[in-house]
């Protein structure tokens, strides 16, 4: 427990030692699991809870920093369950506790919990709560990440409890960003939490900004990571998730070639492909990216894919289907806000063909739109393959313009 301000107190808990989140996510810098507490006047809120696997830790902390009172309120901000996982144990440890949230949220804590009894008061965007001597005001700004977030503005704290928000997996026992031992590290844990949890929803991203224009701003409490003060980094946190967020026309077109070649089949084909586009583009951004098994680290790769205007994506085919490192692109693939992106197939193949068919299944998924049929090479491609395969990447070029 660390007490954050006159009426605030911390009472997360660190996990330096995590380094993949939610399976999909890696964290080198471990991360935290963020709870706060208000004391006012006449009432005391908690401000998030915590992951269900540190529920006995959590609650010492808790205890510590309700300094012998019972709680009222649990505010809960957004129900994923690194937020909300002990929320089960918190209600028999404190019967009396009301928990306040909106109506998306309220829906999710129901079937997260599975009680039909759960004591819920249900807020809309701009509702307040008094907690005496000190005021609570909500922020609903859905999809950020989830349908269900919301904030919490303190204004007599000049505190905001932001959720998701200007946080990152980053874990040091201080507490406040004034207390960062590695500035760089942090830095670039807060760009990569953006990229990989905000960065499909940069137009809600904006609209959340919006929301906190004018707010006078000492504190932003996260959900993760550092808690962000005025004259240290809080400015700095606002000013780069306004430019993260900012979408602007590409000049000139961004058409990345995506492709794995066991015997160089394949990647001859991906050159000729260019070859084509570049002949009607010749300023488009046309980046041959070959990935397999060694390629390890895809955050370049899976950033240049969300960000193109149109991508090709070429395999071979081994085992009847397309080889994992296609697959490990695509599941980090912007759905949100990707339908209807331009791609083209293609491939060599020895025995059997089913790579390019399979891939196309998945991207129909994904709502791309697939240009004409996959071009394919049984085998080695002869020049006249070659020249087919240039041909298509002009038509595929001029399809763009």
């Amino acid at each position: 427990m660390k007490q954050i301000s006159d009426r605030i107190f911390y009472c997360g808990i660190m996990n330096p030692n995590m380094r993949v989140f939610d399976v999909i996510m890696r964290t080198e810098y471990g991360t935290s699991y963020n709870s706060y507490v208000i004391r006012g006047s006449e009432k005391v809120a908690i401000v998030d809870a915590s992951h269900h696997h540190f529920s006995a830790v959590y609650r010492e902390e808790l205890r510590a920093a309700l300094g012998g009172a019972a709680p009222d309120y649990l505010v809960v901000n957004h129900t994923e369950p690194d937020h909300s996982g002990a929320i089960g144990d918190l209600l028999e440890a404190y019967p009396g506790l009301t928990i306040v949230t909106n109506a998306v949220a309220a829906k999710n804590l129901r079937q997260i919990i599975n009680r039909g009894d759960l004591p819920l008061q249900i807020i809309k965007d701009g509702g307040c709560l008094s907690l005496g001597d000190v005021s609570l005001q909500f922020i609903v700004a859905p999809f950020l990440h989830w349908p269900d977030t919301m904030m919490t503005y303190v204004p007599e704290e000049q505190a905001l409890f932001s959720c998701d928000v200007f946080g990152c997996h980053y874990c040091e026992p201080g507490i406040l960003d004034t207390r960062i031992g590695y500035p760089a590290d942090y830095e670039l844990a807060l760009r990569q939490y953006f990229d990989c949890i905000f960065g499909p929803f940069r137009p809600f991203v904006v609209k959340g900004l919006n929301k906190l224009e004018g707010l006078p701003l000492q504190l932003v409490c996260p959900s993760h990571g550092p808690v962000l003060t005025r004259g240290a980094r809080l400015a700095n946190a606002l000013a780069q998730y306004a430019a993260w967020a900012r979408t602007e026309a590409r000049q000139p077109l961004s058409v990345p070639i995506f492709y794995s070649s066991a015997y160089g089949n394949t990647e001859q084909i991906a050159a000729a492909m260019r070859a084509g586009i570049v002949e009607i583009l010749p300023d488009a951004a046309c980046d041959l990216v070959k990935l397999d098994a060694r390629t390890g680290e895809y955050a370049a790769a899976w950033a240049l894919l969300n960000e193109c205007d149109a991508f090709l994506l070429g395999s071979p085919t081994i085992n009847r289907d397309a080889v994992p490192p296609l697959w490990q692109l695509l599941s980090q693939f912007d759905a949100v806000n990707s339908p209807k992106r331009p791609c083209a197939l293609f491939g060599s193949y020895g025995w059997s063909g089913e790579a390019c068919g399979n891939l196309a299944q998945r991207l129909e998924q994904l709502k791309c739109r697939l240009f004409e049929a996959p071009f394919l090479v049984n085998f080695v491609p002869t020049e006249e393959d070659l020249s087919r395969a240039a041909a298509l990447g002009t038509r595929f070029a001029r399809a763009l313009l």
